[in-house]
């Protein structure tokens, strides 16, 4: 089964963060119908545009980052960050005490010099 990995950001006092990973089954990994009863049982929709960010982030690389919130039974997607804004433009856009999940697209470069890049699922709670 393929996994990846998912990174929960729990925030602390004085704008201190705790981070904690855990490895999933990708959501290739799990066959349409449970994902589909998952969704049917939280009660929870997504919006099509969340979606639409994602793949947008994931394959054109034209978002650094993607805030989401749960509006109304619903997941929105509440802000977009540019490519070229930074992982602290998207700490600023994070609420002090309210509840959000984003998708942040990390670039670094490896020890051997390669430009690699690594999208992160966050859960920020208050």
């Amino acid at each position: 089964m393929e996994y990846e990995m998912v990174v929960l950001v729990h925030k602390a006092e004085k704008g201190l963060y705790f981070i904690t990973t855990m490895s999933v089954p990708a959501p290739s990994a799990i066959p349409t119908s449970h994902a589909t009863n998952a969704n049917a049982a939280s009660g929870m929709a997504v919006q099509d545009e969340c979606k639409l960010k994602f793949q947008e982030l994931k394959a054109k690389r034209t978002h650094r980052f993607i805030v989401f919130k749960i509006e109304q039974q619903q997941i929105v997607v509440e802000k977009v960050g540019g490519s070229a804004e930074s992982y602290d433009d998207f700490q600023a856009s994070l609420p002090a005490d309210e509840c959000r999940y984003a998708v942040y697209d990390f670039d670094f470069v490896t020890d051997e010099n390669c430009q690699k890049s690594k999208i992160f699922f966050i859960a920020c709670n208050d």
